[in-house]
């Protein structure tokens, strides 16, 4: 059985699409673009955890899928090879807080035609949802610079390293001393004229790289880590 149009005949939208997200604001919002985009309710599945998506999955092939990387049961990578297995022309969007080479270039060799940061604002997403759904291979910017130095020669292999796993990033730590200095989510996006969208990926990148589950632990983290002064 192959996924079949959900919507009206004269929609070009190819459904089911599954959104694969844990988080449920950013299930909300995506459910809001693909709205914006024309997609009816009876076209959209969300799950928020491999189990559920795999369930639906078993009954149901789908037409296109946008997944997140850290599910609570498990990797995305897992499904999204599943999903490529059981069908070659099923578009595969990721929409990830994970930003490492490492996290992308298994994404994409699982079989994903795209990759897109969380961070990114909505009109970016409806832009990558576009390009998967007409045949592109949509890949983040700010990825896409940190593969194109990885794979041209340098005069000093040091620098084009990936850093090392846990270490955070200038944009992550100057979030982290706003969050050490008791700061919301909404407080430091209007600090730093970004979206609390944005805030809230890199704090959670920021748990992860850190091996912590709350923002009192990753600023202990930090400071034990010689991170924080």
């Amino acid at each position: 059985m192959s996924a079949v149009s959900l919507l009206s005949p004269e929609s070009s939208l190819p459904g089911p699409l599954i959104v694969v997200e844990d988080e449920p604001l950013i299930s909300r919002r995506l459910e809001r673009i693909l709205h914006s985009l024309g997609y009816t309710d009876d076209a959209l599945i969300f799950s928020s955890t491999m189990a559920e998506a795999r369930t639906y999955l078993a009954e149901q092939p789908v037409a296109m899928a946008l997944i997140d990387l850290g599910l609570p049961d498990g990797s995305g990578i897992d499904l999204i090879r599943e999903l490529r297995a059981a069908d070659a022309d099923v578009g595969i969007l990721v929409i990830s807080a994970w930003s490492t080479e490492t996290a992308i270039l298994a994404a994409l060799r699982a079989g994903a035609n795209g990759y897109l940061l969380k961070e990114r604002d909505d009109l970016e997403v409806t832009l990558s949802i576009r390009s998967v759904l007409r045949g592109g291979a949509p890949i983040d910017p700010f990825m896409a610079r940190r593969i194109i130095a990885e794979l041209q020669p340098s005069a000093s292999a040091d620098a084009i390293k990936p850093a090392a796993e846990g270490v955070l990033s200038v944009r992550e730590l100057q979030i982290l001393r706003l969050v050490a200095d008791g700061m919301t989510n909404r407080e430091i996006a209007g600090e730093l004229f970004i979206s609390r969208y944005t805030v809230e990926c890199h704090v959670k990148t920021v748990f992860r790289k850190l091996a912590v589950a709350n923002r009192t632990k990753a600023v202990n983290e930090a400071r034990t880590r010689g991170l924080l002064e």
